[in-house]
């Protein structure tokens, strides 16, 4: 036995020794060659067949195998349950630690595997691919020792760097594939393998980059370009760096760059450098895989002798990178109910990160995610869930969405496995599957369609919303039925759709096949896939009827009549709406400024509007500019004609094209059933040409039939032709590209940044939340995303031929610049409560906003008008009862000896605070008009009471100096009359004088002293200090904006304008720009915003004045048509005007503010900050300064007497609080307007070149004097000693700002140029 033991043990020792010669022994002090390398590999794949497999992936230029080996259990065999890692190496040829420290990796995983736990866990539980080379020609160029990558090998055989070949997102890589077999292979390698995290081995530094690796701008350095998945970079990043004892330092002192430096050893890409083409962006983008990019050592190709160094510094973070594909995040599996299959390709989302992964062929799925708790959801198309979850499972589901797509809350903590979903394939159950048809086929009158809507409203409310966006002339609701798996609200990336019918009133056909429609969404929800699909990816809004009131003296059978089609006032409501070649005269009519209204206030992407009279779907534009029938095509005529053939091919008659066989009237022919709106005939305008060119919605009219108005009897007949193209209609909402506009500096979306098609003339812009849809027929695209204060981003697309894709960009805010040079954010950002502050103006900006704070905010009173007196007591009552933030004081008195009050608000209101903005709230200077004062005291009622029970009112107060003066004209008020729309009794003071005709800043311009109202409100104006000023009047409904005076140029028209039409846009009507005043001669004023000079235009207006000696901006806001309308009207008017008084109260935070101080932090105090080279404001107590702009970038310049000026440019957001500048002067260095060291120089050379002078003149003399004739002698000379003295001025240089008093040097050439216009 012994004999035998000997035996067997000599047998396995030679065996072993055998083996062990067969495999090329590693050595940690030298480099491999390819053929050693592959030697090596293979080798090393035999002796460990059961864990190691080598594969080649491809080809090099050379012909050289590109090596694979994975390491796993069982490698030779696909499973599913186990994530794909991968590192690469030696992409770049000169770079050679990377290739040497994976062949030593290699060696470490398979001879340690069943040794050592951590090893042999990583193994059974992680697929790993580990690629050593993946340039071996250029390796074999590059020379050992080579630090600074001097010598070739960098690139692969045809000198294309692989690190700059891969498709990129920001721009189109020109590479031909020939010349790059190697970025090819791994290309394909990529998309064939859901890899789940990856690592890319280079050199030439210490440091771990994560994506993106570029960005838009392709700025060489310093753009941080964040992906979705940014904390989640950083942190794998981390790992890495942290376990690599150089790395974790940040301080690679390499030779090339000694003081570079890394923050815990990580960088974004682009941030480090731009690169174009790299391969971890294409691996997170279009793999699904999370790479990131290591740099293990500052020399390239170091000497041999390093190697083991380089290795000992790897080791544990090659390990502990790998570990983290199986310790953090999501891991389960997607499979069919019936038969338990694996679903491939199954989209795996998580909420708020917009990078999906998809499940294998094996139905598993693995998303690495930090811990935290996520929103994720799982799209299957085809089937609907069913849910089997383990015992073990600690994971909680909620569902939220019942078919097709379904969402679950996790609480994750590190490895969290969601085990198994299991699917029901609803194609195989189609045929058991019962679509619900409509049951209800008659005409519906309005009181019998009301009850419908609000019958299937209450039946089907957790999908449906009712609600009314306006009433008709005859008062009937304009009704809408929204549909969606979460009505009333609008869902983040979510689109918008809306079907309108019945523009018409005699064109019933729509109307009742919307009615259809909503019967049919409501009743087939939950059990037929395609409506569930549609319900819970899209919002849709469906107005049955436009026009009810002409659908009410409308008359069933009626083929081809005219008899209801108009509204009430007898107005084509399609011939109603603004167009852009004819001014259209007709006065806006009350159901278009309601559709125009709820238009604007949607971010809708595609609607229909529904009519009757001839069979085809008719698209922009509707009409052509010399008013011929041709085609007028729009800029988006592609998009059109897609999706109205998308119409009409379900709709077999329709797409036929002869549109009315067998009525003689019409021999009409459309090919495919679709036509250009203006080749048929123009109609001038029309609603679809309004939402294309002033939303962002394209809108197709859909002609349902020849017949208008057909009997009841046929209407099943139109819903089975036009059900499949209602449906197929609303999916065209999903095709194009989609995304978010997102801010790098928080990560909040951008609300109204511009997409543009390079191709396509027709921008379109983001929502509130930031996110945008552009509708875009399949092909390739670039695009561009652009917003107020941020760098533009480019980057090609390619469009499907179905769906949508997903484009997101990511825009940096811009920096200021000083004196051309850039300086960073001077905003106190770390102060929470001034981020709080800004995170709310920015919340109030975009339009729900307000919305909710209104909401919020409810107000009860009961309004009438008020007197003197009572108005006086009011004021009273609220300094009495608010006495913490209010404070009042009296401005003078009128003539007749009545108070001028002026009411401020806000926490502090006896201090005087220079930091915070200063407004102000104007009324009744023509005392026949007192709606204004009304408004002014239900808003400081509405402020008062809120304060401390609404944080954004509380904030608003705390932050803002309001001063509100109600009546500035308390006489006029007292003789005006109730009802009296139009009289002029109490427009002027008692003296007769028209107060707003009475503010002249200079004495020469004034026949008379200033009224004593007049001086009281100049006087106010005067202590300047206000930032904003917005006048309340009455006789029309509209903005106006400075100047009054006729002749007079405005230097900040763009800033002016824009403050008007800020309040504009709040007014549900005033934006519409039509009055709606009997007896304006006006028509339509764009947007609701005029200058003032345009309007009426007179001399020594408030508004001007403010402007001119207050420098401070005044609007003045037209508050209705009547000037003294019944007390009836006053709640309608202060619904319709608080909004845009609330916009007011947080637009003054925006534009600038700021502090100017000098080099020792002094405040400087009237020193002048000088916008846009025109426009003038002074620091106040403290050096702060705060000036309104419009947005986009602005040249702001401050002066100083004795101190050097200063110029910055500064960005303006039109939702962000204002920029923050710090101004810090230097003391003058100039004399007479030059350097004072090159008038020093002048002046000493000056000085010198006069000593020599004399001195020379005077040698010369003194030669002459010696050559006398003999007998004659040289007399002494006396000459007094002269004391020149030299004064000096030195004269600081005023600069051409301060060389002249500011006033108006205009007026008195206005005055004779009016007086002459006379």
């Amino acid at each position: 036995t012994a004999i035998k033991m000997t035996k067997l043990l000599f047998f396995k020792l030679a065996h072993a020794k055998k083996i062990c010669c067969s495999v090329v022994a590693l050595n940690l002090h030298r480099y491999y060659n390819y053929d050693q390398l592959t030697d090596l590999l293979r080798s090393l794949a035999q002796k460990h067949a059961n864990i190691a497999n080598l594969t080649s992936i491809g080809r090099s230029v050379e012909n050289r195998e590109l090596w694979v080996m994975r390491v796993t259990r069982d490698p030779a065999a696909d499973g599913p349950g186990k994530p794909k890692f991968k590192y690469v190496g030696n992409m770049h040829g000169d770079e050679t630690v990377s290739r040497q420290v994976l062949i030593y990796l290699l060696e470490h995983l398979l001879e340690k595997y069943g040794e050592e736990p951590r090893v042999t866990e990583l193994l059974d539980t992680t697929d790993i691919y580990i690629m050593p080379t993946m340039n071996p020609d250029g390796f074999e160029k590059a020379k050992e020792g080579d630090c600074m990558g001097k010598d070739e090998g960098r690139n692969n055989a045809r000198n294309v760097d692989l690190n700059r070949s891969f498709p990129d997102q920001f721009e189109e890589i020109d590479e031909n594939a020939e010349d790059m077999p190697e970025v090819t292979a791994v290309m394909r390698w990529i998309l064939e393998n859901k890899f789940v995290l990856s690592g890319n081995l280079h050199g030439g530094t210490v440091v771990a980059s994560y994506p993106f690796d570029d960005s838009a701008a392709h700025d060489n350095e310093g753009t941080y370009s964040r992906s979705p998945d940014d904390a989640l970079f950083r942190y794998l990043a981390r790992v890495y760096a942290e376990n690599n004892p150089v790395m974790k330092t940040g301080q690679p002192k390499c030779e090339e760059d000694i003081n570079e430096t890394f923050e815990d050893g990580i960088t974004n890409g682009a941030k480090w450098y731009d690169v174009a083409g790299g391969m971890q962006d294409f691996n997170y983008l279009k793999g699904g895989c999370l790479e990131i990019t290591m740099e293990l050592s500052c020399c390239k190709y170091p000497p041999s002798t390093q190697l083991k160094t380089e290795w000992d510094n790897n080791r544990e973070a090659l390990l502990a990178y790998m570990e983290k594909v199986i310790h953090i995040g999501v891991r389960g599996f997607v499979r069919a109910a019936r038969n338990d299959a694996p679903l491939a390709d199954a989209v795996i989302m998580v909420a708020g990160i917009n990078h999906n992964v998809s499940t294998s062929r094996f139905g598993d799925y693995y998303r690495l995610l930090l811990p935290g708790t996520y929103n994720i959801t799982v799209l299957a198309p085809g089937y609907v869930w069913y849910i089997f979850m383990r015992e073990n499972c600690m994971c909680r589901f909620y569902i939220l969405r019942t078919i097709l797509w379904f969402s679950f809350i996790i609480w994750l903590g590190p490895g969290k496995n969601i085990d198994i979903f299991k699917w029901l394939s609803a194609d195989k159950e189609k045929d058991s599957r019962v679509t619900v048809q409509p049951q209800d086929f008659r005409h519906h009158h309005y009181n019998d369609m009301k009850l419908f809507l609000q019958k299937f409203s209450s039946e089907y409310s957790s999908i449906t919303r009712l609600y009314s966006i306006g009433k008709s002339v005859q008062e009937r609701s304009l009704w809408v039925m929204e549909i969606s798996d979460n009505p009333g609200v609008h869902e983040f990336g979510e689109p918008e759709f809306k079907y309108i019918g019945n523009m018409h009133g005699n064109e019933v056909v729509g109307r009742e096949l919307l009615l259809n429609l909503i019967e049919y969404l409501c009743r087939n929800y939950g059990t037929d896939p395609e409506i569930t699909q549609l319900i819970n990816s899209t919002r849709i809004h469906i107005m049955p009827s436009m026009n009810p009131d002409g659908y009410e003296v409308s008359q069933e059978g009626d083929a081809s009549g005219v008899q209801g089609r108009n509204n009430t006032n007898n107005y084509d409501l399609n011939r109603n709406f603004p167009d852009r070649f004819n001014f259209v005269k007709d006065p806006r009519q009350p159901e278009t400024l309601a559709v125009m209204n709820w238009a604007k206030s949607y971010p809708f992407v595609l609607s229909a509007n529904l009519h009757g009279g001839s069979l085809v779907v008719n698209y922009p534009f509707d009409d052509s500019p010399d008013n011929l029938s041709r085609y007028s095509k729009s800029s988006d005529d592609d998009v059109f004609r897609m999706v109205a053939l998308a119409y009409s091919q379900e709709n077999s008659k329709m797409y036929d094209g002869h549109s009315c066989k067998g009525m003689n009237l019409y021999q009409e022919y459309f090919k495919d059933g679709i036509t250009n709106g203006a080749e048929w005939y123009n109609v001038h305008g029309g609603m679809q040409d309004w939402n294309y060119i002033n939303t962002n919605c394209f809108e197709v009219t859909i002609e349902l039939g020849c017949y208008k108005y057909p009997p009841a009897a046929d209407l099943p007949k139109y819903w089975e032709q036009n059900r499949r193209s209602l449906l197929k209609f609303i999916h065209q909402v999903h095709r194009g590209v989609k995304g978010v506009v997102i801010d790098s500096k928080d990560g909040s979306g951008i609300p109204n940044a511009t997409i543009t098609v390079d191709t396509i003339n027709h921008p379109i812009t983001s929502n509130v939340a930031g996110d945008y849809w552009r509708l875009l027929v399949p092909g390739k695209y670039h695009l561009t995303a652009s917003a107020q204060g941020y760098s533009s981003v480019s980057t090609f697309v390619n469009v499907p031929k179905e769906g949508v894709e997903i484009v997101n960009f990511t825009l940096n805010r811009i920096h200021s610049y000083t004196n051309g040079q850039t300086i960073e954010d001077t905003t106190p950002v770390l102060d929470p409560s001034v981020k709080e502050f800004q995170s709310l103006i920015k919340q109030l900006s975009g339009e729900s906003g307000l919305d909710k704070l209104i909401k919020d905010t409810p107000t009860q009173s009961s309004f009438r008008y008020r007197r003197y007196s009572e108005v006086s007591e009011f004021l009273r009552g609220l300094t009495l009862n608010f006495p913490e933030i209010t404070s009042l004081q009296s401005l003078g008195q009128s003539v007749e000896f009545r108070t001028i009050w002026a009411l401020e608000i806000s926490n502090n209101p006896k201090v005087q605070e220079p930091s915070e903005p200063k407004i102000r709230f104007v009324a009744g200077i023509h005392g026949n008009a007192p709606v204004g004062t009304e408004l002014l005291l239900e808003f400081a009622a509405s402020l008062c009471i809120n304060y401390g029970k609404n944080t954004a009112i509380t904030r608003l107060i705390n932050e803002t100096r309001i001063v509100i003066l109600p009546s500035i004209n308390p006489d006029g008020r007292e003789l005006a009359k109730e009802k009296d729309c139009t009289s002029t009794a109490g427009k002027t003071n008692v003296h007769g004088k028209d107060l707003d005709n009475d503010f002249f800043g200079n004495a020469s311009q004034r026949a008379a002293e200033p009224q004593p109202e007049t001086r009281a409100v100049m006087d106010l104006i005067q202590e300047r200090g206000f930032t904003l000023s917005v006048a309340l009047d009455g006789g029309s409904v509209l903005v106006t904006y400075p100047y009054d005076k006729p002749v007079q140029s405005v230097e900040n028209a763009d800033t002016l304008r824009y403050l008007a039409s800020v309040y504009a846009n709040h007014h549900p009507k005033m934006h519409s720009g039509d009055t709606a005043c009997p007896n304006s001669q006006m028509g339509t004023i764009p947007n609701g915003v005029l200058r003032a000079a345009e309007w009426h235009s007179h001399m020594g207006s408030m508004k001007d004045f403010s402007v001119d000696f207050g420098h401070c901006p005044e609007i003045t806001v037209y508050t209705s048509c009547c000037l003294f309308p019944p007390a009836e009207m006053l709640p309608t008017l202060w619904g319709e005007n608080r909004k845009s008084l609330l916009s007011m109260l947080v637009e003054v935070h925006k534009g600038i503010r700021g502090v100017v101080r000098d080099k020792n932090g002094k405040p400087i105090v009237g020193a002048i900050i000088v916008l846009n080279g025109g426009v003038r404001v002074f620091t106040s107590e403290g050096g702060y300064f705060h000036a309104l702009l419009a947005p986009g970038l602005h040249n702001i310049e401050a002066v100083a007497d004795g101190y050097q000026q200063q110029s910055q440019k500064v960005s303006v957001s039109p939702f962000e609080a204002a920029s923050s500048v710090i101004i810090e002067f230097d003391m003058e260095n100039d004399i007479f307007g030059l350097p004072r060291e090159l008038v020093v120089a002048s002046a000493a050379a000056a000085m010198t070149a006069l000593v020599v002078t004399g001195f020379i003149i005077w040698c010369v003399c003194s030669a002459k004097s010696n050559r006398q004739k003999d007998g004659f002698h040289r007399l002494r000379q006396h000459q007094d000693d002269y004391d020149d003295e030299i004064h000096l001025m030195s004269m600081g240089s005023k600069k051409s700002l301060l060389s002249h008093e500011f006033q108006d040097e205009s007026e008195s050439d206005e005055d004779t140029l009016y007086t002459n216009k006379l």
